[in-house]
């Protein structure tokens, strides 16, 4: 527990949902939202527009180390500079997996978000919030749905935004690949806290699963 503070991890694979429940949430309850997924694509998205190689973990560390990564008014800023749109292209979706699996990107990364995490109430989601970055979470949530139900998320996503011309089949493919390297990396993998509360969004609203993890929270 964290004495009089509330703190919340959110925790899934991606297309769940963790992003805009989470937002939905701290809006709600008046808390400070982070989006530690968002972080790493952000490195991700400097880590390609520099040129570097996405296996070339010395440069990519030494990039992290240069690195200013800021959340403000629902935004982040990567050095100064808001990519909310940005990171979300699916260059990105393809690579940051690679990034986030390099153990010394890890820790640079839980160190900012453990700092960020320790003034405020606070709402956090991604992949090991609950059993790496925030294990005294008051409140832990592992968000899931199915598969397809995720690839049709982020294909809907994509379309909307008309941020590139790409299929359902293959959003649904790279899910599929992502899954596998968030739950078999060596550093920090994708896996439910044992006392997560399990969450299935795959038939339900972002209003419902919203409600769902209120009501859990205040007892109801």
């Amino acid at each position: 527990m964290n004495g009089d503070k509330l703190v919340i991890a959110i925790d899934g694979p991606a297309g769940a949902g963790k992003s805009t429940i989470a937002k939905e949430i701290a809006k709600i309850l008046n808390l400070e939202y982070v989006d530690t997924g968002a972080m790493y694509r952000a490195l991700t998205l400097k880590v390609i527009n520099s040129g570097i190689a996405i296996d070339d973990i010395e440069n990519i560390i030494k990039l992290a180390n240069s690195t200013s990564i800021k959340f403000q008014n629902n935004k982040i800023y990567l050095d100064g500079t808001a990519v909310d749109e940005d990171i979300r292209k699916n260059i990105v979706n393809n690579n940051v997996s690679n990034i986030a699996k390099i153990k010394e990107i890890r820790e640079i990364m839980v160190d900012m978000q453990q700092k960020m995490a320790m003034d405020s109430n606070i709402i956090m989601d991604g992949r090991d919030i609950g059993t790496v970055v925030l294990p005294n979470a008051n409140y832990k949530f592992f968000l899931i749905a199915s598969v397809e139900e995720r690839a049709r998320r982020r294909y809907l996503e994509i379309m909307e935004k008309k941020q590139e011309d790409i299929s359902y089949e293959k959003v649904l493919e790279d899910i599929k690949k992502r899954d596998t390297i968030d739950s078999t990396r060596d550093i920090a993998p994708l896996k439910k806290a044992p006392e997560a509360h399990i969450i299935d969004s795959t038939d339900k609203s972002i209003e419902e699963t919203v409600r769902e993890i209120i009501n859990i929270i205040e007892g109801r």
